[in-house]
């Protein structure tokens, strides 16, 4: 994705006329930048062949969970939907682990009825209905443990995952008893010790902090796990300013550790897969100056992209349509929702722009349209996958009868 001749192209398509045709708003996703970070995820830990289970819920669009298939990865879901879109994609059950603290005695059935390979408890409470459930159909369950290492992500409080005060896994001495207690059950495996620390992680210190926990807690027990899930969390990019993590110092340590305790390790990325695969193209529906500034009124909102709204998270925005002026004042790019949150980004430099000019939120990818909702009773956007000249419809715009 890159300008020519001052044109912004999704691979061999411009976006003006990607919108012309498909309206906006629009997510546009780029399939060779797909295939190129899924190879490059490969190359950076090939030397510890993990099982990468890709993080369903940063981008849950089945016709890209089928590419994910295609290239050789597993899932990591955290609902029975999600589940269900990666059966559907195709993704093999035995690359599909189950995450999340909160599963319904429903969702546990059917996981388990599915035979996927993992299901990452978080609580006694939750292995102990599993231990139920299995005894009730007399088949033994594999599942993971899910330690919280009371390890600092350093990234923002609300995507912080693994700290005491996060509700995300047991302790150290609630994980010990339950492997204790679970050792004679004829209906529990647990097979994977399980961890994730945050999310949009951008230093592998805390990596290496988070390893060494596990490190201590496996000297320490008498006891083997098939699996160690390592989670996710690798950030991106956003602002073209900012650190990006050091991928080679992360890789180093995991193969240190997966060598000292002979275990397969399983990532769950996200994010890091998916993140700067899209844009969101959006039209500018109303200019509205005052002294101070100019309020860029465009027709995508806080429904169709939360993550400014919700984290404070900044996404770079372009013009589709590169020019050589300098706006004179100040540009606040905001929604149409009636909510003071519903804003995406302030530019104190800029071209200078019109009504019905087609802008460019960068990088939204990974929860974006995953996030997305209907709140003012406003339709969601359309999704296209760009492969070379080819266009293909990967979610068609809803409309109002999809949802009243």
């Amino acid at each position: 994705m890159k300008y020519f001749n001052n044109n912004f192209y999704v691979e061999k398509k411009s976006l003006k006329s990607l919108t012309t045709k498909y309206g906006t708003p629009l997510y546009c996703y780029s399939y060779k930048k797909l295939k190129d970070n899924i190879d490059k995820f490969k190359d950076i830990f090939k030397q510890i062949s993990p099982l990468i289970c890709f993080s369903v819920k940063s981008n849950s669009n089945v016709s890209l969970l089928k590419e994910m298939k295609k290239n050789g990865l597993g899932a990591d879901v955290v609902s029975k939907g999600e589940l269900y879109a990666a059966l559907k994609a195709g993704i093999n059950k035995n690359k599909i682990v189950f995450s999340g603290v909160g599963k319904t005695m429903e969702e546990l059935e059917y996981a388990i009825n599915k035979n996927i390979l993992l299901i990452n408890s978080e609580s006694l409470s939750e292995v102990l209905t599993i231990e139920k459930i299995a005894n009730k159909r007399k088949k033994l369950v594999n599942i993971g443990l899910r330690l919280n290492p009371n390890t600092d992500a350093k990234t923002l409080k609300q995507i912080s995952t693994g700290k005491s005060e996060n509700k995300f896994g047991v302790d150290k001495q609630t994980f010990i008893k339950i492997i204790n207690t679970m050792k004679k059950s004829k209906f529990i495996k647990i097979k994977c010790l399980s961890v994730h620390i945050g999310s949009q992680i951008l230093s592998y210190k805390p990596y290496k902090q988070m390893l060494s926990v596990l490190d201590k807690l496996l000297n320490s027990i008498n006891y083997k796990f098939e699996y160690i899930d390592l989670g996710g969390g690798m950030g991106i990019k956003y602002d073209l300013n900012s650190k990006v993590l050091n991928y080679k110092k992360y890789s180093d340590e995991v193969k240190k550790f997966k060598e000292k305790h002979n275990c397969k390790i399983i990532f769950e990325p996200g994010r890091s897969i998916i993140g700067n695969v899209a844009v969101l193209a959006s039209k500018i529906i109303y200019l509205k100056h005052n002294k101070q500034k100019i309020f860029v009124i465009l027709d995508a909102a806080m429904n169709d992209l939360i993550r400014p709204a919700l984290y404070n998270a900044k996404h770079r925005i372009i013009p589709s349509v590169r020019n050589n002026s300098k706006s004179k004042k100040v540009l606040e790019f905001v929604g149409p929702i009636c909510e003071s949150t519903d804003k995406f980004l302030v530019q104190k430099t800029f071209q200078n722009i019109k009504e019905e000019d087609i802008m460019i939120l960068c990088d939204t990818g990974a929860y974006g349209y995953s996030l997305s909702s209907n709140y003012n009773l406003r339709l969601k956007p359309a999704e296209i996958l760009v492969k070379g000249n080819n266009v293909i419809n990967i979610r068609k715009r809803e409309k109002l009868s999809d949802i009243i």
